[in-house]
């Protein structure tokens, strides 16, 4: 179960995966065998699954941002399996969701360029046999980007 302390410290860890034990101990005052331990037990529960190092994209050459909407030509389990089988070996695509309505899955991909991404959608998406409709939509400036969860206190 996770109480107060705990949501303290996750909060803390998502604004900040490098604070040091010592660190959270005197933000959350408590002393550092105690943080250490709920720290242990909460990635044991699963509950922080992995630290990872955010970068800047437009510092590493993925400027352009693209949402896809696809929709399968048949809603089948073997062509959900075909597709999310693929789409796990695309590197552009950093997310991958099926979604209700409209369409079948909404993807989040990064690409150096406009052309880039042409060569993606020509080369990768668009040759899947499962693949029926692609609509893209291109994000011209993002307004806000994070990984931190909001949690109740």
């Amino acid at each position: 179960m996770i109480d107060k302390t705990d949501l303290r410290i996750l909060q803390l860890l998502q604004q900040n995966a490098q604070l040091t034990i010592k660190e959270l101990s005197q933000q959350i005052n408590l002393s550092m065998t105690p943080i250490h331990d709920r720290i242990k037990r909460l990635e044991q529960e699963g509950i922080i699954e992995k630290y990872v190092t955010i970068l800047n994209r437009k510092k590493v050459g993925a400027s352009l941002v693209v949402y896809c909407n696809i929709t399968l030509d048949k809603q089948t389990k073997n062509n959900f399996a075909e597709f999310e089988e693929a789409i796990i070996q695309f590197p552009e695509v950093i997310e991958c969701n099926i979604v209700s309505g409209g369409f079948d899955y909404l993807l989040k991909i990064v690409a150096k360029d406009m052309e880039a991404y042409n060569e993606f959608h020509q080369q990768k998406l668009s040759v899947m046999r499962t693949v029926a409709h692609i609509h893209s939509f291109f994000v011209m400036s993002e307004i806000k980007s994070t990984t931190v969860l909001p949690l109740e206190n």
